[in-house]
Formats: structure tokens, C-alpha cells, sequence
């Protein structure tokens, strides 16, 4: 599982822009507007080799409620969820009522808490940090996330409480496969479709599965995973009463996958909310497959199945790698048509090329396809090999990575491609200085 770190307090003590900090990109809005922050956030970060995930619980959106219950909902979210919260308060503002508030509630929590007082920007105001001492969470750790002072020791007290990665509860032969989409699409039908038993609740209520579920099971002597997840949720109303978590669970279980089934509703087809979940199994660089669920309510000829997985190709075109499947979960039909996708995708996700198959399709590339001038000089490359797989990840060598076009890029990906077999996965292709 992954190690998480939640950023909680009051609004417009800077959390956002600690988060921003910390994962070193402005994923997260930042304004002097208490409140702006609309989107409660997840990136990735890392501090002295060590990796963990950083939650923005700035602004949760929960409409017309009362202040204090905002705030209440952040700090539930991270005693739940988090593996460390972060408690950021306003060295300029001084101490204030909200803060005691959130004090009291984290004191329940059996979660380590560390105590940031931002905007400590010069040295002059350090004295600032000492009243918050008050607030009985031990020795507060002054910082500016906007000048990024002190960042270093927060991030070292943060990874103090990182344990070592856990052993994997499965080998590396049994196929992890996770079944997201917006909510309603049939998930947990599915599931129960695939186990052959009623193994998760289902329910017409979008939204009834809240907790990722590990079920384990064997079929034509392939050993399985499947894990169940809660329906994505539009951003803005993930924070609604008992969905608040759903997303962070759906990304927990995204990263202990291999393979990830994104399911969309056949007899509604692709609608925008479909391509945003599909951007997290994208960010997350899992290998897919895109299943088609209810199409026993589409009216169908023998041309329809044709022009749907057109479309969907056409919509989710940064997916064009996956194998598009069409099931009735609710009628049991077709599901035999999911197990031959998946078990292609995870074999191409881990898949190894041999060094010379690889510069023999890089010179090949070139030869089709001279490089042209770009920042003032010519890529020249001079080779490529392999240096991971889930995904299968190459480092192509060249005089100056500056050079290369995002253009070529695409090309060597699609010449790669054409190749070789990567269908259901995804590939990087990491471009490198040559020493």
C-alpha cells in the first residue's frame, strides 16, 4: 500500500501551495481567495529516495455547510486515510480558534502529526512559531512554502515515519486487475460476473461499493486478483458525505494493480466523465482494458459493435493501445471475452526486448524518417535499450535531449509499436544524454 501524507488546515493558511512544494509542480490552484482550492488532490513525491503520496485536502467542497464542518471533514479524511498528516497553520495570522478546533480532533487520531507553521518567510519572524507550542503537537516546523524555506526539514520528518515497503501479498505470475469507472457503469456487477458468486454487493444506488475489495481466484489454471473499487466521482462531488473517499481508494488500488478494466456503460456510451477516469489509469501507467458493460440494452446490427469501439477509440486516443471488450455482467454474456485481454495486456506490460531487436527498430526509424532541425540543432541518436518493464520502459540515447521534437517522439513510439506486440500497455520511451 501506498505510505500517505495528508496536508490539512484551515483555509488560506497555504496548503496548496505546500502541496505544490512538495511534489515540485503546480498541480494545485493557489490564490490569495480563502477557499480557491476546489479539487482535493493526489500526486506522487519523493524526498532522499524514499516515495509517498501527497494529499491537497484543501477547500473539500461540501456546498452550504458551516465552516467548522468543512474543516471537520478534512481532518476525518486524513486521520482515516493518511499514514502522516501534515497540520499547516499561519505563522503570520498567528494562532486562531479554527486551529485549536483541528487540534482537538487530530488529537484523537493514532496517526503521527506534524505541525507546519508557513510563512515564516524570513528569519526575522521565526519567533513566530514558538505560540503555536500551544497547541500541544510538539516542536512546530517553520517554513515558507512560497520561498521554500524549512521544506527540507519537513519532508525529513515526514520520511522519518516511512517504513520500508511491504513484502507483495501475491507473486509475480498472479494477474492484479482493478475494475474502475464513474459510478453506475456496473462495476461490482461485473465483478460478481467474473467470480461466478455474488462476492460484492450490488446495488442500483450508484456509489454502494466504498472500500476496495482483494478477491482472489484461479481460472484456466492462470492465478487472479481482482479488486473492486468505488465509482469515481465528478471532481467537486467526491467529497459528499460517505464518496469523500472514493477516488483516494480507486488510486490505492490503480497502484496495486497490473491491469486495469475501465469499464463504461454501453447503452450511454463515452461521456467526458468516462475520459477522466481514464486519465488516472493513463497517469498511473497501468496496462488496460476498456469494457464495454450493458450491451445486452443496446440495440444492436452487425455493424454497431464496429462503430462503438471506433468511438472509443476516437475518444480515449491517449488509451488507442487498449483491447476494447463488450459484456452483459447483468446477463453473464460474454464475460470468457475479458480473460484473453487481460492476460494479453499483463504478458505485453512486462514484456522484454532484446537490445539489438530495439536498434535495429530505432535505425530503421531514422532511415524512414530523418530528424529535423528543433531548438537551434539535430537530434542524432545513437541507441536504445530497455531499463524496466510494468511498463516496458526504454532509454533512447541522443546528443541533446532538447532536440527531439515531441513530434519524434511519438513517431519512435508509434515505429515501436508497429513492431512489436504492446497491446493493453502502455510504453515510455525516456529520452537521454549520451555520456
Amino acid at each position: 500500500m501506498p505510505f500517505i501524507v495528508a496536508i490539512v488546515g484551515r483555509p488560506n493558511v497555504g496548503k496548496s501551495s505546500l502541496f505544490n512544494r512538495i511534489v515540485g509542480a503546480r498541480l494545485s490552484i493557489t490564490d490569495d481567495e480563502a477557499g480557491i482550492t476546489r479539487d482535493r488532490l493526489y500526486a506522487k513525491a519523493e524526498w532522499l529516495t524514499k516515495h509517498f503520496r501527497v494529499i491537497d485536502t484543501g477547500g473539500i467542497d461540501i456546498g452550504d455547510a458551516p465552516f467548522l464542518n468543512q474543516i471537520k471533514a478534512q481532518a476525518q479524511i486524513a486521520m482515516d486515510e493518511a499514514n502522516v498528516i501534515v497540520f499547516v497553520v499561519d505563522g503570520r495570522m498567528g494562532l486562531s480558534d479554527a486551529d485549536h478546533h483541528i487540534a482537538k480532533m487530530l488529537y484523537v487520531s493514532d496517526k503521527p502529526v506534524i505541525l507546519a507553521v508557513n510563512k515564516i518567510d524570513d528569519i526575522s519572524m521565526a519567533n513566530n512559531a514558538f505560540e503555536f507550542y500551544a497547541l500541544g503537537l510538539g516542536d512546530p516546523v517553520a517554513i515558507s512554502s512560497h520561498h521554500g524555506i524549512g521544506i527540507g526539514d519537513l519532508l525529513d520528518q515526514i520520511i522519518s515515519h516511512l517504513k520500508d515497503d511491504e513484502p507483495q501479498p501475491y507473486d509475480d505470475e498472479t494477474i492484479r486487475f482493478s475494475i474502475v469507472g464513474r459510478p453506475n457503469v456496473g462495476k461490482s456487477s461485473l465483478t460478481n460476473a467474473i467470480l461466478g458468486f455474488e462476492r460484492v454487493i450490488v446495488s442500483e444506488i450508484s456509489g454502494t461499493t466504498r472500500d476496495a475489495i482483494d478477491t482472489q481466484f484461479k481460472r484456466d489454471r492462470e492465478h487472479y486478483v481482482v479488486i473492486d473499487t468505488a465509482g469515481i466521482k465528478k471532481r467537486g462531488k467526491i467529497y459528499e458525505n460517505a464518496d469523500k473517499y472514493s477516488v483516494l481508494r480507486a488510486l490505492q488500488a490503480l497502484e496495486r494493480s497490473d491491469v486495469a478494466l475501465l469499464v463504461i456503460d454501453g447503452e450511454e456510451g463515452v461521456i467526458q466523465q468516462d475520459k477522466h477516469v481514464g486519465g488516472y489509469v493513463e497517469d498511473h501507467h497501468k496496462a488496460v482494458v476498456i469494457v464495454v458493460n450493458k450491451w445486452d440494452a443496446v440495440e444492436k446490427d452487425e455493424r454497431t459493435m464496429k462503430k462503438m469501439e471506433k468511438t472509443i477509440k476516437d475518444e480515449f486516443r491517449f488509451l488507442d493501445y487498449a483491447e476494447v471488450v463488450f459484456v452483459s455482467a447483468k446477463h453473464n454474456a460474454r464475460i470468457q471475452t475479458i480473460f484473453p485481454a487481460i492476460k494479453n495486456a499483463f504478458e505485453n506490460y512486462r514484456k522484454q526486448v532484446q537490445t539489438h531487436i530495439l536498434n535495429d527498430i530505432l535505425q530503421d526509424a531514422i532511415a524512414m524518417n530523418p530528424t529535423a532541425i528543433f531548438n537551434h540543432g539535430r537530434a542524432q541518436f545513437n541507441y536504445m535499450t530497455q531499463v524496466a518493464i510494468k511498463p516496458p520502459t526504454f532509454a533512447v540515447f541522443v546528443n541533446n535531449p532538447d532536440f527531439v521534437h515531441f513530434s519524434y517522439h511519438r513517431y519512435l513510439d508509434n515505429r515501436l509499436r508497429q513492431a512489436i506486440d504492446f497491446t493493453g500497455t502502455p510504453v515510455r520511451l525516456i529520452m537521454r544524454k549520451k555520456a
